[in-house]
């Protein structure tokens, strides 16, 4: 099991957390902690080898009790995530994450791709996943979308190139759980085409960031971010070409770390571990 809590910080916490833990004959096997000194708020993800006769519930009922209040606790089997996969037209992310999951580099459960288009479809009949085509065009593709999503019930949802906007009842529903890869180096050219806004700019760098979605646009705490170094003899173009290769790695980051249970989300924040 992965054991993650946050809290008000106060002496003595990572005794008291691990001295509960061990009474109830369970084996500590990894620990990490974090104090966030301005805002006085403790962080800490334990791996534990659980007693087989223990159940979440009376960790997480043995924990809160010597816990302050408001504290936050998340206990987590060692059990495979699912993801549901929303994409558009470009292939390159979501034909990244179809061939680790081929090949076992990602430990996952795909339940289905869902897209506003239908180009990508031969994509999931190679590899026998669901595909779900939802067009953008129909006035009631929200509530289409967010349907099959809740139909599919995902422990994430992954957008790979998806390029809709998703509505508040929609990120509402799935809070937290929702992965985006955005196409520069956040919170630089926000929206669309930032290859062309960067190349506009004369930047000397360009990256990717991969972030939970909230309600602001492309504003949702940051998961992970990568760069490359670009010069004056690029085109906007060569910049979206090399741009899509790092897209590839900082999204498959960030949902490898999603999925080991490594992130905290404090304010608009990750701590990870």
């Amino acid at each position: 099991m992965t054991i993650l809590i946050d809290t008000h910080d106060k002496e003595g916490l990572i005794y008291q957390i691990s001295s509960v833990i061990l009474k109830m004959d369970c084996n500590i096997e990894k620990n990490d902690e974090f104090v966030d000194r301005e805002n006085n708020h403790f962080f800490m993800r334990t791996q534990i080898e659980a007693n087989k006769n223990i159940s979440k519930d009376e960790i997480y009922t043995n924990l809160k009790g010597i816990l302050p209040e408001n504290s936050n606790i998340r206990i987590f089997d060692n059990h495979k995530k699912s993801i549901v996969i929303l994409c558009s037209k470009e292939a390159h992310c979501l034909g990244d994450i179809l061939m680790k999951y081929d090949t076992k580099e990602i430990d996952v459960e795909i339940k289905g791709i869902i897209s506003n288009h239908t180009n990508l479809e031969y994509l999931a009949q190679k590899f026998n996943i669901p595909y779900f085509y939802i067009s953008h065009t129909e006035s009631n593709w929200r509530e289409l979308t967010l349907k099959q999503c809740k139909i599919l019930n995902p422990s994430f949802i992954i957008l790979a190139k998806y390029m809709q906007i998703l509505p508040n009842e929609f990120v509402m529903e799935f809070e937290n759980q929702i992965i985006n890869i955005h196409h520069s180096f956040l919170p630089a050219f926000i929206g669309a085409n930032p290859y062309k806004q960067a190349f506009d700019r004369g930047v000397k760098m360009i990256g990717a960031t991969a972030h939970f979605v909230n309600n602001e646009l492309d504003c949702g705490p940051i998961i992970c971010q990568d760069i490359i170094q670009v010069n004056h003899t690029y085109t906007w173009k060569d910049m979206k070409k090399v741009g899509k290769t790092i897209e590839r790695v900082v999204l498959s980051k960030a949902m490898e770390l999603a999925f080991e249970n490594r992130i905290f989300i404090h304010q608009n924040k990750t701590i990870i571990f």
